[in-house]
């Protein structure tokens, strides 16, 4: 046996897939889709009857759950489609730099500082002007695919 020790680098994934194969007939409106390498939440779903050559297509229309964008696809329902893993996280803003970023608490305790501040005006006025106020706020972040970003907010109350 050799008496030298080995480190490895953790990058916390563990290898896990970015999305995970499902049968494109079992998706259902309100559940998650890639289509063209984007995260996507279905707005709409439809079925076509099958054809001349035996395959009933779904039609999904899937709005990005990063940047809005109303992205399409059709499939036929016995292939799999990709379904990213979408996980939400909620964090207590702790303080906003003047670069965009947001200083983050984690759950067990350890900051977080590589989020920036959301896109959508209405929520980056909510967060600026809340911590403008001294409130206790808690955002939410939700990641999919190696993205992350401030989708939600709550106020738990004064500090």
């Amino acid at each position: 046996m050799s008496d030298e020790e080995h480190h490895f680098e953790s990058k916390a994934d563990a290898g896990a897939s970015k999305t995970y194969p499902q049968q494109a007939g079992t998706i259902r409106k309100n559940g998650y889709i890639v289509i063209k390498n984007r995260p996507c939440k279905v707005v709409e779903v439809s079925t076509s009857k099958t054809g001349k050559h035996g395959h009933a297509k779904c039609h999904f229309v899937g709005i990005d759950i990063f940047n809005g964008k109303k992205l399409e696809d059709i499939v036929p329902s016995s292939h799999n489609c990709d379904v990213p893993h979408v996980t939400r996280t909620d964090y207590q803003l702790i303080d906003i730099s003047e670069d965009g970023f947001l200083s983050l608490l984690t759950e067990n305790g350890s900051t977080k500082d590589d989020l920036r501040l959301p896109t959508d005006e209405t929520l980056l006025a909510q967060i600026k002007d809340g911590f403008a106020e001294g409130k206790d706020l808690v955002v939410t972040a939700m990641s999919s695919m190696g993205e992350e970003q401030i989708c939600a907010l709550k106020d738990i109350g004064p500090k």
